[in-house]
């Protein structure tokens, strides 16, 4: 268990106060619900490994940079071809689509609060080249609305929490922007909140002067790659290389681990075509979701059934604390093999939307039963 400081505030007076919060330590491949597949015939379990980024930042010299750039080009989805079909095939038996195995998701919510924690980019939006256009479509609020009306529900990205708010535009969620180190509650009345609090929670708040100093540097580091994108998503940058050549890979990774050798309190990992810098704190998006059971007081129930819905090597934070209680499930959003600790997958936002869509309709109808 670690302790983690987070501030409450009250919305009618005013007042916050520092709190701390226990957290579990998420750990790899621990016990899932539902228990994974077994592998065809009864043989042992594929387990789906790419590069492991703490292995890429203690590689030396050249070859750690070398080491990043085959880490970024393996963050590209695979054209598909006759051998990738198979083993997409054979993942897919590991973890099934969370459509076609409704019904079994559905039992095992029986007596049990679902929760719903939903990252944005990749899942409530596509992904695009300018992430300051990843639109969410009218008909996917409507269903992340309708969803909000029969479960508390999370945001969870690494976004700014104020331009992923902007993007979807309900006030009637839990928005835990800069991979959850920036948590805000409801802004209006909802069932799920207590009493007139509003959880506020920013574990990073002493860091905010250094990635305002860093994104500065940043911008100046990288205008000379066409493309390179440095965005500010306040307790944490993203160094996007989506539209960049990929001969040019190397000398942004250089230009953007130069600038953070002067900065041993930031650390970088990766995601779908971008770099992350992150204070080095304990926080992550598996802490978010811990945070808002809490709030929700459901810290050290058996009442709750958790569901988080991501596309990105971040989001494997979240599944992993998943495992680590032994409750609820994760959903991969890809249409490609990749390692994960969820439970299974769906291939685009428009099934998670289906998905959304079908669960609200499930709850419709388990209410006009009663």
């Amino acid at each position: 268990m670690t302790n983690q400081n987070v501030v409450i505030c009250d919305s009618k007076s005013g007042f916050s106060m520092e709190i701390v919060v226990s957290m579990r330590e998420p750990v790899l491949f621990a016990q899932a619900v539902p228990k994974p597949l077994a592998a065809p015939g009864g043989g042992t379990p594929i387990i789906w490994t790419k590069p492991s980024l703490k292995v890429l930042e203690t590689a030396g010299g050249g070859g750690r940079i070398n080491a990043w750039v085959d880490s970024m080009r393996a963050s590209s989805p695979p054209r598909r071809s006759s051998e990738s079909e198979e083993v997409n095939k054979s993942w897919m038996l590991h973890h099934p689509s969370a459509l076609s195995m409704f019904e079994e998701i559905i039992k095992v919510s029986k007596g049990k609060q679902i929760v719903m924690f939903l990252d944005y980019d990749g899942t409530l939006s596509p992904i695009v080249e300018d992430p300051d256009r990843a639109f969410i479509s009218n008909e996917m609020r409507d269903a992340v609305r309708d969803i909000a009306h029969h479960f508390p529900t999370a945001i969870v990205t690494g976004r700014c929490r104020a331009k992923v708010y902007n993007f979807v535009k309900l006030s009637e969620l839990y928005y835990a922007g800069s991979h959850g180190m920036d948590i805000k509650g409801p802004t209006q009345g909802h069932r799920y909140r207590k009493g007139n609090q509003t959880v506020l929670c920013q574990p990073a708040r002493e860091f905010l002067p250094m990635i305002d100093e860093v994104y500065k540097t940043l911008l100046e580091k990288t205008k000379s790659i066409p493309g390179a994108m440095v965005e500010n998503n306040k307790f944490c940058l993203s160094v996007h290389y989506r539209c960049v050549e990929e001969k040019r890979w190397a000398e942004l990774a250089v230009q953007v681990k130069t600038v953070l050798k002067d900065y041993p309190k930031l650390k970088l990992t990766q995601g779908r075509k971008v770099l992350e810098i992150r204070p080095t704190i304990k926080w992550d998006k598996g802490n978010a979701l811990e945070f808002l059971l809490e709030s929700l007081g459901y810290a050290n129930s058996d009442d709750v059934l958790p569901i988080y819905i991501g596309d990105d090597r971040t989001d494997e934070d979240a599944f992993k604390v998943l495992r680590k209680r032994g409750q609820g499930f994760g959903i991969l959003v890809s249409k490609v093999p990749k390692e994960t600790n969820a439970s299974y997958t769906l291939q685009e936002p428009y099934e998670v939307m289906c998905f959304l869509k079908r669960l609200v309709e499930w709850k419709k109808s388990s209410l006009r039963r009663f």
